[in-house]
C-alpha cells in the first residue's frame, strides 16, 4: 500500500515539478518502478574509475569562480581558461536567474568552455577542462589585464559605446570556432532560423539560453544617416488595430520563438530598426531580449524609440522581453518603394492639373483641317455651339428644385427603410422579452400581514440607517438570489438594508412592494442616501425561515440579466422609432414647403443643410442599433444554468 501511494504521489506532480531527464523503468525481479537519471556527456565519455577521481578532487576544490546574473560572459571565461591552465578542475557557483534553472546552465558551461560537468548540486558545478585541453586561442596570451573585467556600460547616457581598439578579448576571437560546431546539431526549422539571422549582424555569444544565438543588438550601429520611418498602407477595408483573440495568438506564437535579438542600450536603435524591418519580411513578429547585468537597462525607453523608429505594433513588453509585431500595415521595402515612387509621381500630376485649371485658359491648337483637337476645351465649345441649346434660368430653377426634391426624397425613403428595420427589431424584443417573463410568477400580497406601530417604525428605521452592511441591487432587479440572501440576513438580525442605484423613486417603490410580498417581510422606510436608495425590511416577530430560501417563482440571476438587457433593447427601439417618425414628418413638411415656394439660392443651402443633417442621424442610427445577430443569441437563455448563486456582499466601513 505505501509503494501504490508514492507513486500516484509520482503522477500528480506538477508539469514544472517533474524532470526531464529521468526515464522510468520497470524492474522485471519486483515489478516496482524506479527513476533512472539519462546519462550526462561527462558519464558517457570519461571511464568511471576515472570519473570517480574526478569527483573525489571536485570535492576537495575550495577556490569557485562566481557566475554573475548575465551568465557566462567572456570575463568569465576567461578567469575559467586561467584556472584550467594550472589545474584540470575548476568550481563555478551560479547567482540569480542560472542559479533556479542548472539545467540551462549546464548545456550553457559545456557549449561556451568545451569541457565536461563532471559534478553538480544545488548552484555549484564542477567542470573538467578535459584530456586533451590546449587553451583558448593563441592570442589569448597576450590579453591585459583591462581585458579581464567585465564592461559594464552605462545606457544612461547617450554617448555611444566603444571600447578600445588595442584591447583583445578572446571570447570574440573564439566565435568562429563556437557557431560553425553548433550548426550541424540543428534541426531543419532551427537552421532555417538561423541563417536568417546571419544577415542581421553579430551574433551575442554571451547568450544565457539554449538554442539559436541572437543578434547581439548593441554591435548594430547606432544611426544611419537618412534613416526614416518605412512607408506603411493599410488593405480597403481592414481594420489596423488589433482585435483580443488576434493579440493573444500573436503572444503564443512568440513564446514559442527563440529570441531574434539581445539588446541593453536603452537609445540609438537605427540600425536595429533596419534588421527588425528586415527580418519582417520573413517573420510577422520579432522578439527582442533584454540582456542580463547591465546597469540602468529601461525596457520602457526602448520599446518606446523602436516602435517610433519602426511603426509596429507592442504585444509584449516586461523586463525580460520585448515583442512587437509588424502591424496589418506592413509592406515590405521592394514594394513600398514602388508605391512611394507611385504615389509621387500621382502627386505630381495633380499639381500639374491643378495649376492648369486655376491658370488661365489657353485655346488648344487647332489642326490644319480646322477642327479642334479631341477632348479639349475648344472642342466641347464647339460641340456646344454647334450642336447644343442655352438654358433659360426657368429651366435651370426647375432642374436645382428638382435635384433638391429628389434628394430630399432618398432621404426620406432611407429613414423609411430605418424605421421599418426598428419596427421588426421591436418585434422581436417584444417576443424575447414575453417569452423571458413567462418564467416569472410575482407573488401577491399575504392575508395575514403583520403589522408595526409608528413608534416601533422610527426606532427600526433609526437602527436599519446606522447598518453598515447591506445588499446591493443592481441592474437585475429582483430575483431568486436577492430573496435568499434577505432570509440569511434575517438569520442573525432582525432588520435588512437594501440599496438601489436607480434614479426614479417610482421604480425603487415597486421594487420595494415586490420585495415585501416575495420574502413576507415589513417594508419600514425607504429613504435616500449618498449611495442611492436605502430600503429597509422588518422580518417580523413570527418570522419563520422557509424550508426553500429561493423562490421558484422568480428568475435566476441569468435569466434577470437576459430580462433586464431585453428591456433595455425594447426600451432603446421604442425613443428610436419616435425619433424617426418625427424625423420623417418633419421632412415630408419641408419637402411641402419647398414644393410651394420657389426655389432660390438660399433656400438650397437650407435644403442641403437639412439632407446632411438627416443622412448624419441615419448613420448614427445604423451604428448603435446593432445587427440581429444579438437577438438570437439572447433566444439561449434557456440552456443557461438555473443554480447560479448570489452573493452575499457586506461593506464594513471601518
Amino acid at each position: 500500500m505505501i509503494l501504490e501511494e508514492s507513486d500516484d504521489e509520482g503522477d500528480t506532480l506538477l508539469p514544472w515539478e517533474r524532470s526531464t531527464e529521468k526515464e522510468v523503468v520497470e524492474d522485471q525481479r519486483g515489478g516496482r518502478k524506479r527513476t533512472v537519471k539519462a546519462p550526462t556527456l561527462a558519464e558517457l565519455t570519461i571511464e568511471d574509475e576515472e570519473l570517480r577521481r574526478l569527483r573525489r578532487m571536485g570535492m576537495t576544490l575550495r577556490d569557485r569562480i562566481n557566475v554573475p546574473k548575465a551568465g557566462v560572459t567572456g570575463a568569465v571565461l576567461e578567469k575559467i581558461h586561467h584556472t584550467w591552465r594550472k589545474n584540470e578542475l575548476v568550481r563555478l557557483k551560479f547567482h540569480e536567474v542560472l542559479a533556479h534553472d542548472m539545467r540551462t546552465g549546464h548545456e550553457i558551461v559545456e557549449r561556451r568552455t568545451g569541457g565536461l560537468v563532471i559534478w553538480r548540486a544545488g548552484s555549484v558545478m564542477v567542470v573538467y577542462r578535459g584530456s586533451n585541453y590546449e587553451g583558448p586561442s593563441s592570442r589569448s596570451q597576450f590579453v591585459n589585464e583591462e581585458a579581464n573585467a567585465l564592461f559594464v556600460p552605462d545606457v544612461s547616457s547617450d554617448k555611444p559605446i566603444s571600447k578600445d581598439s588595442k584591447s583583445f578579448n578572446p571570447v570574440i576571437e573564439n566565435r568562429s570556432q563556437v557557431h560553425p560546431n553548433r550548426v550541424l546539431n540543428m534541426t531543419e526549422e532551427e537552421a532555417e532560423f538561423n541563417r536568417v539571422l546571419d544577415g542581421l549582424g553579430p551574433r551575442f555569444e554571451d547568450w544565457w539560453g539554449t538554442g539559436v544565438l541572437p543578434v547581439d543588438a548593441d554591435l548594430l550601429p547606432q544611426t544611419i544617416p537618412g534613416y526614416k520611418t518605412p512607408f506603411r498602407l493599410l488593405p480597403t477595408g481592414m481594420r489596423s488595430r488589433l482585435t483580443n483573440a488576434e493579440m493573444t495568438n500573436l503572444r503564443k506564437i512568440a513564446k514559442s520563438l527563440p529570441c531574434h535579438f539581445a539588446l541593453g542600450r536603452n537609445r540609438n536603435h537605427q540600425g536595429l530598426a533596419a534588421a527588425i524591418i528586415k527580418l519582417w519580411e520573413k517573420s510577422l513578429v520579432v522578439k527582442i531580449a533584454v540582456k542580463r547585468g547591465i546597469q540602468n537597462t529601461n525596457n520602457k525607453l526602448m520599446a518606446e524609440e523602436l516602435k517610433i523608429l519602426t511603426g509596429g505594433v507592442l504585444l509584449l513588453r516586461n523586463k525580460y522581453y520585448i515583442i512587437f509585431y509588424r502591424g496589418k500595415d506592413f509592406v515590405p521595402p521592394t514594394v513600398a518603394a514602388a508605391l512611394a515612387e507611385r504615389q509621387e509621381l500621382t502627386k505630381q500630376i495633380q499639381d500639374v492639373e491643378e495649376k492648369t485649371r486655376s491658370g488661365p485658359a489657353e485655346v488648344a491648337p487647332s489642326t490644319t483641317d480646322g477642327q479642334a483637337v479631341a477632348g479639349t476645351l475648344a472642342e466641347f465649345y464647339e460641340a456646344q455651339a454647334r450642336w447644343g441649346r442655352e438654358i433659360s434660368a426657368e429651366e435651370r430653377e426647375r432642374m436645382l428644385k428638382e435635384a433638391a426634391m429628389a434628394k430630399t426624397a432618398r432621404v426620406v425613403k432611407r429613414l423609411e427603410h430605418k424605421y421599418e428595420i426598428s419596427q421588426a427589431k421591436k418585434l422581436k424584443a417584444e417576443k424575447l422579452l414575453a417569452k423571458i417573463v413567462e418564467s416569472w410568477i410575482p407573488a401577491g400580497p399575504s392575508d395575514d400581514l403583520e403589522t408595526i406601530t409608528e413608534e416601533e417604525r422610527v426606532m427600526l428605521r433609526k437602527v436599519g440607517l446606522r447598518m453598515k452592511s447591506y445588499l446591493p441591487l443592481g441592474i437585475r432587479g429582483v430575483f431568486d438570489g436577492v430573496i435568499e440572501n434577505m432570509h440569511l440576513h434575517w438569520k442573525h438580525r432582525e432588520l435588512v438594508k437594501l440599496i438601489s442605484k436607480e434614479k426614479e423613486l417610482a421604480f425603487v417603490e415597486e421594487t420595494a412592494r415586490l420585495l415585501e410580498y416575495e420574502s413576507g417581510g415589513i417594508l419600514v422606510a425607504i429613504e435616500r442616501v449618498p449611495k442611492g436608495y436605502a430600503l429597509i425590511f422588518y422580518r417580523g416577530k413570527n418570522y419563520r425561515r422557509p424550508i426553500s430560501l429561493r423562490p421558484r417563482n422568480l428568475l435566476t440571476k441569468a435569466k434577470a440579466l437576459k430580462r433586464r438587457v431585453a428591456l433595455q433593447r425594447y426600451e432603446a427601439l421604442s425613443q428610436h422609432i419616435s425619433e424617426l417618425e418625427t424625423t420623417i414628418e418633419q421632412t415630408k413638411r419641408e419637402i411641402g414647403d419647398f414644393g410651394k415656394t420657389d426655389i432660390n439660392t438660399s433656400n438650397l443651402e437650407v435644403l442641403d443643410q437639412f439632407n446632411q443633417l438627416s443622412e448624419s442621424q441615419s448613420e448614427d442610427a445604423d451604428s448603435w442599433l446593432g445587427s440581429d445577430d444579438d437577438g438570437d443569441e439572447d433566444l439561449e437563455w434557456e440552456n443557461d444554468d438555473d443554480s447560479e448563486h448570489s452573493s452575499l456582499e457586506d461593506n464594513e466601513t471601518g
